[in-house]
């Protein structure tokens, strides 16, 4: 206990103050993270990792607050600026992320104070807050009033059964191989990956704005992720791109198929998509694809089948009148890139 700043249950909640984010933050917000939520999703938090995250979208810094109580730092609620465009309209959003509360301050309301004042603040700039939460945070954003979208199904394609079957919790085996350069190769090309990018459909649904730019960023900047790609080159010229990366599921690996870009074009699809199960020798690997596109037939047809998990996808509409209705399952039209928590 620190001087100042007493503990004690949300009744006798401690003198705790909401401030913004400063750049001298860093190092205490990275305690504080491995404080609450351990290595995250890529093992380790270093400052490049958060830096990249926070401070390097092409879509702009993360909205961040933090609470403090007698000079300690004790609590971070983080937006990630986001963009979504559908029917030729862009929409601001953020996704809500990295939510930290010190293990010594849990249960005093922080998370709720630093929720509500940063609603507040993003009031007028955005038009949705999204996020994935699991199943321990997602009953404390719907009292906030964050709606349930639904679980956003993932496909699967199983490569060693037996596996599956036999396979227990716990640390994975040795990281396996992987015969695919990295994704940081395969964007360096930004003409033709710009003109790959230029022959995609329109997404019918709220998509993610792909551009050289933010490819770069999400899948080449972040070399703790490891995103791996494949490609598929016809005349002279990139035909399709698939970004990947392998990481372990329990006692599983999976390679996660991140995004699949193929102009459209459901047999060059299937053809990345079986050059990503070649890849590596995993036990499975899984992908999102928006109902009734092509790229969901192409995933079909390599094998790819529904699964009974999902990712649980909530919303808080800030401004009125988003179409299409960001609160049904059937306006989004996301990729698995979208969808993992990074």
């Amino acid at each position: 206990m620190r001087r100042g700043c007493p503990l004690g249950s949300a009744a006798t909640s401690p003198a705790i103050t909401i401030r913004s984010y400063a750049d001298a933050d860093q190092g205490d917000v990275l305690d504080l993270l491995d404080a609450s939520l351990g290595g995250g999703p890529a093992g380790r938090r270093p400052p490049a990792f958060f830096r990249w995250k926070h401070l390097e979208s092409p879509f702009g810094s993360s909205f961040m607050l933090v609470a403090e109580c007698d000079g300690r730092l004790v609590g971070l609620r983080a937006f990630m600026r986001w963009r979504f465009q559908a029917g030729g309209r862009t929409l601001a959003a953020v996704r809500a992320v990295d939510t930290a509360t010190h293990p010594d301050f849990q249960g005093m309301g922080v998370f709720t104070r630093l929720t509500r004042a940063a609603l507040d603040a993003l009031d007028g700039q955005v038009d949705l807050v999204f996020n994935t939460p699991n199943g321990k945070s997602g009953p404390g954003y719907l009292k906030l009033g964050w709606r349930e979208v639904g679980r956003v199904p993932v496909a699967v394609r199983v490569r060693r059964p037996l596996r599956l079957l036999t396979a227990r919790s716990g640390r994975s085996r040795q990281v396996p191989p992987v015969a695919a350069g990295p994704a940081a190769l395969a964007l360096e090309d930004g003409v033709a990956v710009a003109a790959l990018l230029d022959r995609e459909p329109t997404a019918h649904g709220l998509a993610t704005p792909r551009t050289v730019e933010y490819l770069r960023w999400r899948y080449s900047a972040a070399s703790l992720l490891d995103y791996r790609a494949v490609t598929e080159e016809r005349g002279g010229e990139l035909a399709g791109l698939a970004l990947f990366r392998v990481r372990p599921r329990g006692g599983l690996w999976e390679s996660t198929v991140a995004e699949v870009l193929a102009g459209g074009d459901a047999p060059t699809a299937r053809r990345l998509l079986r050059r990503v199960a070649r890849a590596a020798p995993v036990d499975h690997l899984t992908l999102h694809a928006p109902a009734r596109s092509r790229l969901a037939r192409a995933a079909r047809r390599s094998g790819f089948l529904p699964s009974p998990a999902g990712i649980h996808l909530v919303v808080n509409p800030r401004a009125a009148g988003i179409r299409p209705d960001p609160t049904h399952l059937d306006a989004w039209a996301l990729s698995l890139g979208d969808l993992e928590v990074f």
